[in-house]
């Protein structure tokens, strides 16, 4: 047997062309009528009717946070100051950045509020930061100073 006399086995079975009629019935497999069993028909994907909805469910925002106006204010305990900061060094939100106590947010550098939680002995100097009542008493014992 050589190569140009191999044949196959079995003839190939042609395939079925379904919704024209024929054996399977009047529908074809197709189910009854309507849209679905017509020939060429085009259905609209559902989800378009969910985005088209979506802007006048309840919550809805789409108001563009500019420049962290709108970010929740980081907090920073004053036992964590206690630990990075020396006497009479500067606390700021770029101070706080330098040495890894906050990240940055989407790129802009976030509001920082200080909390009363630990002790302070040092007299630090607080800037561009809002800071608790709690907080408030326990810098001035230490005397720093809030700008």
């Amino acid at each position: 047997m050589q190569l140009h006399e191999i044949r196959p086995i079995h003839k190939l079975k042609k395939k079925k062309r379904v919704g024209r009629g024929g054996k399977k019935g009047s529908s074809s497999g197709k189910g009854m009528r309507g849209q679905k069993s017509r020939s060429g028909r085009r259905m609209r994907p559902v989800i378009r009717d969910v985005i088209k909805r979506y802007p006048k469910l309840r919550g809805y925002r789409f108001k563009p946070q500019k420049f962290g106006l709108r970010l929740k204010a980081i907090t920073v305990n004053l036992e964590t100051l206690e630990k990075k900061f020396a006497a009479e060094e500067q606390v700021s939100p770029k101070t706080l950045l330098e040495k890894r106590i906050i990240s940055k947010i989407k790129g802009v550098i976030p509001n920082i509020k200080i909390l009363g939680k630990g002790e302070i002995t040092k007299p630090l100097i607080f800037e561009n930061c809002r800071v608790s009542e709690s907080a408030k008493k326990k810098i001035e014992k230490a005397k720093g100073t809030i700008k």
